[in-house]
């Protein structure tokens, strides 16, 4: 402000520019990809040796809240479906839904895995993506695949199954493996499981039960 003669002049204030929000960086988060179908035929091929009853199948909500805890982030969980019968459960679908999943349901040649070979997409896609990652199958084809994340030092990798079905090449290629029934605790009923026991871990009341 300035006086010229008995008048006061304001002076205009100079311009300044509108301040931008900055944008918080997205939290950090941990990406599961389900193989529902591994997970199915081991209970029933492998363990069973039939078609497991509902009770014998993993709650898939207890997957996801594992994973929230396991490294205290948010969780994206993607379930990939094979859809080239031009179907789809969608009861199972809606189930999934509800649980807080992403149903990825995939259609191809009847000589196509689609499954395996979505998952594989999704995991060699994640590369370039700052997320975690949890892989929930048995299936040694995904070892490739899971290299470059595991190479990674920023970045947490790591598979969810039942241990003693785990293909070998995951801890060869030292990725941990967190067990579904021991860990996770996801089923229901207890499992008809044979496997070696650590004798630091043997509790005989388990057998006389």
């Amino acid at each position: 402000m300035t006086e010229q003669g008995d008048q006061q002049v304001i002076e205009p204030t100079p311009a300044t520019e509108p301040t931008q929000p900055v944008a918080e960086p997205a939290p950090r988060r941990t990406i599961i990809l389900v193989d529902g179908e591994n997970i199915d035929a081991t209970l029933g091929n492998s363990l069973l040796n039939r078609r497991p009853t509902p009770e014998e199948r993993p709650r898939w909500e207890r997957v996801t809240a594992y994973a929230e805890k396991l490294w205290d982030q948010p969780v994206t969980g993607l379930f990939f479906l094979n859809a080239s019968h031009g179907t789809l459960p969608s009861a199972f679908v809606q189930a999934l839904l509800a649980l807080g999943y992403r149903p990825v349901p995939l259609a191809g040649r009847s000589d196509q895995k689609v499954v395996d070979l979505g998952i594989q997409r999704t995991l060699q896609a994640l590369v370039g993506h700052d997320a975690d990652v949890l892989l929930v199958s048995h299936d040694g084809d995904f070892v490739e695949d899971l290299r470059p994340l595991v190479s990674d030092d920023g970045r947490r990798v790591a598979l969810l199954a039942l241990r003693e079905y785990a293909s070998s090449g995951f801890t060869a290629l030292g990725v941990p493996i967190h067990d579904l029934e021991e860990d996770v605790r996801a089923f229901n009923v207890p499992l008809p499981r044979v496997r070696i026991i650590s004798l630091d871990d043997f509790d005989p009341e388990v057998f006389l039960r």
